[in-house]
Protein backbone atom coordinates (compact mmCIF):
# COMPACT_ATOMS: atom_id res chain seq x y z
CA UNK A 1 0.00 0.00 0.00
CA UNK A 2 1.55 3.59 -0.75
CA UNK A 3 1.94 6.52 1.53
CA UNK A 4 1.12 9.79 1.41
CA UNK A 5 1.74 13.18 3.43
CA UNK A 6 -1.10 14.96 3.91
CA UNK A 7 -0.89 18.47 5.98
CA UNK A 8 -3.63 20.08 8.00
CA UNK A 9 -3.75 22.19 10.84
CA UNK A 10 -3.86 20.98 14.65
CA UNK A 11 -7.18 21.61 15.29
CA UNK A 12 -8.43 19.92 12.98
CA UNK A 13 -6.54 16.80 12.96
CA UNK A 14 -7.45 16.57 16.49
CA UNK A 15 -11.09 16.39 15.19
CA UNK A 16 -9.89 13.55 13.23
CA UNK A 17 -8.40 11.78 15.70
CA UNK A 18 -10.71 12.35 18.19
CA UNK A 19 -13.53 10.55 15.88
CA UNK A 20 -11.00 8.04 14.69
CA UNK A 21 -11.12 7.13 18.27
CA UNK A 22 -14.78 7.26 19.02
CA UNK A 23 -15.50 5.27 15.92
CA UNK A 24 -12.41 2.87 16.80
CA UNK A 25 -10.50 3.02 13.94
CA UNK A 26 -7.19 4.33 12.38
CA UNK A 27 -6.72 7.53 11.28
CA UNK A 28 -5.95 6.25 8.05
CA UNK A 29 -9.31 4.27 7.94
CA UNK A 30 -11.53 7.54 8.45
CA UNK A 31 -9.52 8.69 6.32
CA UNK A 32 -9.58 6.27 3.61
CA UNK A 33 -13.16 5.93 4.44
CA UNK A 34 -14.30 9.99 4.20
CA UNK A 35 -12.04 9.74 0.50
CA UNK A 36 -13.93 7.15 -0.59
CA UNK A 37 -17.45 8.78 0.07
CA UNK A 38 -16.64 11.85 -1.23
CA UNK A 39 -15.29 9.63 -5.12
CA UNK A 40 -18.52 8.46 -4.65
CA UNK A 41 -20.72 11.73 -4.29
CA UNK A 42 -18.55 13.45 -7.32
CA UNK A 43 -18.05 10.50 -9.29
CA UNK A 44 -19.94 11.90 -13.05
CA UNK A 45 -20.16 15.48 -11.97
CA UNK A 46 -18.59 18.06 -13.62
CA UNK A 47 -15.78 20.13 -11.61
CA UNK A 48 -17.87 23.20 -11.22
CA UNK A 49 -20.37 20.73 -8.94
CA UNK A 50 -17.01 19.06 -7.85
CA UNK A 51 -15.54 22.26 -6.40
CA UNK A 52 -18.92 22.78 -4.62
CA UNK A 53 -19.08 19.55 -3.03
CA UNK A 54 -15.65 19.95 -2.21
CA UNK A 55 -16.56 23.48 -0.30
CA UNK A 56 -19.25 21.87 1.24
CA UNK A 57 -17.27 18.81 2.79
CA UNK A 58 -14.60 21.71 3.99
CA UNK A 59 -17.72 23.33 5.55
CA UNK A 60 -18.65 20.18 7.27
CA UNK A 61 -15.46 19.03 8.56
CA UNK A 62 -14.32 22.50 10.31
Amino acid sequence: MARILVSMPDDFLKSVDKLADNERRTRSELVREALRAYIRKTNGLNSKKAAGNAEILDKLLD
